[in-house]
C-alpha cells in the first residue's frame, strides 16, 4: 500500500498530464453517449432484476438500474424525474457505497459545482456541511425526509437511502430556502423480509469504519430495521485531524402492504472530532508579502499541506438526536394522506484554532532561516450551540379528471418551531496560546488556553406556518402544465447578552471592559409567498421538453435564526426578505429501454433585495442584485448492460449589479480581484463516475472531478491570493465478489496526488487542502 500511503512530504510536480487525461475522458464520454443510443439491450445482471423499492412509502415497481432513481421521496413531487420540470440530481445509495463516501459533503461530489468552497470569515472557520451551490450558501437549506435540519455539523450517510439535490428556487416545496436550491436526505426504512448487511473498512491515515444494516420482518405486516455506525479515522494528508463518531438508527414499520402504514424512526449520532482549521496560503500562486517592509515573505515556499496549526485543545463534539413519526394512508388508488412529525436536537461544542497570517501575526526573526518563522495562534473559535426543531407536515395527494384534463394534486400544511441557543465562550484573564512554528507547527502546548463562559448568550426562535398546493395538469399525451403556490407566515424572536467593549459590541461607558450587558432584543415577522409554473411537452413517452419559472424567499434570520443590528447584515430585522427567481428551459430523456436518463438545462437565477452600500451617502440599502446563469448536463444509468455511468457538467456565469435590473450599473465588487462575479463559485465544473462489470464478476471503475478557477470574497487583506486554481482529481475502484455473501472493494483516491485548495477563507490567509492520494479497502457482507 506504499502507493496510497498518506503523504507528509513535498510533491513532485507532474506537469499537464492529469489535465490531458481528464480532457480525454470527458471527450470520450461525450462521444460515447450518442454512439450508444442505438443499444437497447435489456438488463440481465442479477442486480437489475425486476423488484419493488420503497422510499418513504413511495413504491416504484420496475427494473433497478445502477445509480438511476426515477422518483423523489417527497409526495410533493408527483411525477417521475423525466417529467419533473427542474434540474434535480439524485445520488443513490449504490453510488455512495461504490465511492466509499461517508458524509453528505463527500456524496455531493456527484453533482457538479456543489461543495464546501468557503473556509470561513477572517476570524472563524466554517465547519460541517458548509455547502455552496450555484453561487450561494446552501448550508441552511438541508433537509432530512423533507424537514429542515439545522446546525453546522457534518452529516454521516450510514442511514441514508438517497441524497436529492434540487437546483433553483425551492421555496414552494420547502418554505424559506437559499436561491440555489435545497438538499434532502431520504433515510432508510424497514422493508418486508429478512436481510443483514454491513461493512468493515480500513485505509490510509488510520481510517477505520464499520457499519451494520439489519432488517427483520415481524409478522405479516411489520418490520424492524437497525443501522449502526462506528468510525475512527484520520484525514489523509493532514496531521492531527480526526473524525471519530458512532451512530445508531432504529426504525419500526407497521402496516406494510396495507392501506395504512406507520414508520417510527430514531437517530442518535455522537461525534468527537479534531477539526481542520486549514493552513496558510503562503507560497500559493498569487501570494505576495502582506508587509511592504518585509517583501521577502512573498518569496517564501509553501508550507507542508499536512501541517496542523491547532493545538491539542482543539475539538468538535456533536450530539445529534432525531425522532420522526410518519403516517401514510391510502384512501384509494387515487388519493393518499402523508403526515410527518419530527422532533430534533443537535448540540455542538467546539474549540478550533483559526489564524490570520497578517503582517502583525507573522514573525520572521531570521529572514534566511525559515525554522525561526512563526504564526500567531490568535483566533480561538468557540461554539456551544444547541439547535432544536419541532415540526409537523400534513400532505394530501389526489388524482382526478375534469373533462379531458387529468389532475395530479399535492397539497398540505406545515407547522414548525425552530430554536437556537448559544452560550458565549471566551478566553479568560488574557490567556493566549503560544505562536506556532510556520513550517513545523507542534500541537502540543505546555500552557493551555484558559477559557469558559463569559456570561454572554443568544437565543433565537422562528415559528412558521405554511400552506401549499401543486397541480400537474395533463391535457393529452403530449402537453402538461405544472403549477404550484405556497404561503408561509413566519415570526422570529431574538435576544442576546454580550460583553461590552469588543468589536461590534456596545461601548462600556463607565463599566469595565468585558462586562456583560444586554445585547439585542428584536423580532421580525411577515409573509413569504412563492410560486412556480412550468409547461411540459412530451414528444414521446420517454422524454420531455420544458420551460419553468419559479421564485424563492429568505427573510432576515432565515439561515441562522439570529438577528443583527448591523446595517450591513442581511439578518437586520428592518430589511425585507431576500427574493429570487429562476427561469429554466430543459429536456430530459429516458433511453436504452429506460436504463439511461439524459438531462440538459439552461437556467438563470436572479436574486434581488441584496444589500449594497450607496457610494455617495454611504448608506446600506437593498438595491443590489446577483445573477447566476449557465447550463447543466447529466447522464445517469447504463450505457450497456455491463457499463454504468453517472456524469454531470455545469457552467456558472455570475454577476452583480445595483439599482433596477433594466439599465443596471455595476455595484460593489464582491470578488477579491475587483470583478463583479460571485465568490466561491467555479465557472465550470465536471463530475463523473463509471463502472464496468467483467465476465468473471470483477467490477472496475473510477471517476474524474474538475473544478474551475474560483474567486474568494473581497475585503482589506493585503498580499493574499484572490482566487484558487482550477484542478482535476481522479479516483478508481475495484470490487470482487468472493462469494454470494462477501465482496471486497478497493478505492483509490486522488490517483495523481494532485495538490489543490479545496476551499479558501474570505481574507485568503488560509485554505483547506484537498485530500492527498490515499486508499481504502472495504469488506462488504450480506445474508
Amino acid at each position: 500500500m506504499d502507493f496510497v500511503k498518506s503523504r507528509k512530504h513535498p510533491v513532485v510536480r507532474r506537469g499537464a498530464a492529469p489535465s490531458l487525461t481528464a480532457a480525454t475522458l470527458a471527450t470520450s464520454l461525450a462521444l460515447a453517449l450518442p454512439a450508444m443510443a442505438t443499444d437497447a439491450s435489456p438488463p440481465t445482471t442479477d442486480a437489475q432484476v425486476a423488484t419493488a423499492r420503497r422510499l418513504q412509502g413511495v413504491t416504484v415497481e420496475g427494473t433497478v438500474v445502477p445509480y438511476k432513481v426515477d422518483q423523489l421521496s417527497s409526495p410533493k413531487f408527483t411525477q417521475p424525474l423525466v417529467d419533473t420540470p427542474q434540474t434535480i440530481v439524485v445520488i443513490s445509495n449504490e453510488l455512495i457505497r461504490e465511492q466509499g463516501a461517508t458524509t453528505l459533503t463527500e456524496a455531493l461530489r456527484n453533482t457538479p459545482g456543489v461543495g464546501t468552497f468557503f473556509a470561513g470569515e477572517n476570524g472563524s472557520t466554517s465547519t460541517g456541511d458548509a455547502i455552496f451551490m450555484r453561487g450561494f450558501d446552501t448550508s441552511g437549506s438541508i433537509f432530512v425526509d423533507g424537514v429542515r435540519d439545522l446546525g453546522t455539523i457534518s452529516r454521516d450517510v450510514f442511514n441514508v437511502e438517497q441524497v436529492e439535490v434540487t437546483k433553483g428556487p425551492d421555496s414552494t416545496e420547502y418554505g424559506r430556502t437559499a436561491p440555489s436550491g435545497a438538499v434532502n436526505l431520504a433515510t432508510k426504512q424497514p422493508q418486508p423480509g429478512n436481510a443483514t448487511s454491513g461493512s468493515l473498512s480500513g485505509g490510509s491515515a488510520g481510517q477505520k469504519r464499520a457499519t451494520v444494516d439489519w432488517n427483520r420482518q415481524i409478522g405479516n405486516n411489520a418490520a424492524f430495521r437497525l443501522n449502526v455506525l462506528g468510525q475512527d479515522s484520520g484525514a489523509p494528508g493532514r496531521d492531527e485531524v480526526n473524525n471519530k463518531r458512532w451512530g445508531v438508527a432504529p426504525s419500526l414499520a407497521f402496516g406494510l402492504g396495507t392501506p395504512t402504514r406507520v414508520y417510527l424512526d430514531d437517530l442518535h449520532v455522537k461525534q468527537d472530532n479534531v477539526p481542520d482549521g486549514g493552513i496558510p496560503t503562503i507560497g500559493l500562486p498569487g501570494y505576495r508579502s502582506p508587509d511592504p517592509a518585509r517583501p521577502f515573505i512573498g518569496n517564501a515556499p509553501r508550507v507542508d499541506p499536512g501541517n496542523f496549526y491547532g493545538t491539542d485543545q482543539d475539538r468538535d463534539h456533536v450530539v445529534e438526536d432525531m425522532f420522526t413519526a410518519i403516517l401514510q394512508h391510502d384512501f384509494s388508488e387515487d388519493a393518499s394522506l402523508h403526515d410527518t412529525l419530527r422532533w430534533g436536537r443537535t448540540h455542538e461544542d467546539y474549540l478550533l484554532t483559526s489564524f490570520t497570517a497578517t503582517a502583525a501575526h507573522l514573525g520572521t526573526p531570521d529572514p534566511r532561516d525559515y525554522s525561526t518563522w512563526t504564526v500567531a495562534r490568535s483566533n480561538p473559535n468557540f461554539k456551544d450551540q444547541t439547535n432544536r426543531i419541532v415540526a409537523n407536515q400534513l400532505n394530501l395527494t389526489a388524482s382526478l379528471a375534469t373533462g379531458s384534463v387529468t389532475h395530479n394534486l399535492s397539497t398540505g400544511i406545515e407547522l414548525s418551531r425552530e430554536k437556537v441557543d448559544t452560550v458565549t465562550l471566551a478566553a479568560l484573564d488574557g490567556s493566549t496560546w503560544p505562536a506556532a512554528s510556520l513550517y513545523a507547527p507542534n500541537p502540543d502546548i505546555s500552557t493551555p488556553l484558559v477559557y469558559g463562559p463569559n456570561g454572554g448568550w443568544t437565543r433565537g426562535r422562528t415559528d412558521t406556518a405554511g400552506a401549499y398546493v401543486f397541480d400537474t395538469l395533463k391535457f393529452d399525451a403530449h402537453w402538461q402544465v405544472n403549477a404550484g403556490a405556497r404561503l408561509d407566515h413566519y415570526r422570529t424572536d431574538f435576544g442576546s447578552a454580550v460583553a461590552c467593549g469588543g468589536r461590534s459590541t456596545p461601548a462600556c461607558g463607565s463599566l469595565p471592559t468585558g462586562t456583560v450587558v444586554p445585547g439585542m432584543d428584536a423580532r421580525a415577522s411577515g409573509n413569504l409567498s412563492s410560486w412556480q409554473f412550468a409547461v411540459i411537452y412530451k414528444p414521446a413517452e420517454s422524454g420531455s421538453i420544458y420551460a419553468n419559472l419559479a421564485t424563492a424567499a429568505q427573510p432576515p434570520g432565515g439561515n441562522s435564526l439570529s438577528l443583527s443590528a448591523s446595517a450591513n447584515s442581511v439578518d437586520n430585522p428592518a430589511l425585507d426578505p431576500q427574493k429570487s427567481r429562476t427561469a429554466e428551459a430543459g429536456t430530459k430523456w429516458n433511453l436504452f429501454d429506460e436504463r439511461l436518463l439524459l438531462t440538459a438545462a439552461l437556467y438563470r437565477t436572479t436574486v434581488s433585495n441584496e444589500l449594497e452600500q450607496d457610494p455617495t451617502r454611504l448608506l446600506w440599502q437593498q438595491i443590489g442584485n446577483k445573477r447566476v446563469q449557465g447550463v447543466e448536463l447529466t447522464a445517469v444509468g447504463q450505457l450497456t448492460k455491463k457499463w454504468a455511468v453517472n456524469a454531470g457538467f455545469t457552467s456558472m456565469h455570475t454577476s452583480t449589479s445595483h439599482g433596477a435590473l433594466s439599465g443596471a450599473t455595476s455595484g460593489s465588487a464582491p470578488a477579491a480581484d475587483g470583478s463583479n462575479v460571485l465568490a466561491y463559485t467555479p465557472k465550470r465544473a465536471f463530475t463523473s463516475w463509471t463502472t464496468y462489470r467483467l465476465p468473471f464478476g470483477l467490477v472496475i471503475g473510477g471517476g474524474a472531478r474538475y473544478s474551475g478557477e474560483m474567486q474568494r470574497g473581497a475585503d482589506g487583506a493585503i498580499g493574499t491570493p484572490t482566487y484558487v486554481d482550477a484542478y482535476w482529481v481522479f479516483d478508481a475502484m475495484a470490487t470482487y465478489p468472493v462469494n454470494r455473501h462477501l465482496d471486497l472493494q478497493l478505492n483509490l483516491y486522488n490517483l495523481f496526488d494532485k495538490r489543490y485548495a479545496a476551499s479558501i477563507n474570505k481574507s485568503g490567509y488560509r485554505y483547506i487542502p484537498g485530500v492527498s492520494r490515499s486508499g481504502m479497502l472495504t469488506a462488504t457482507f450480506r445474508f
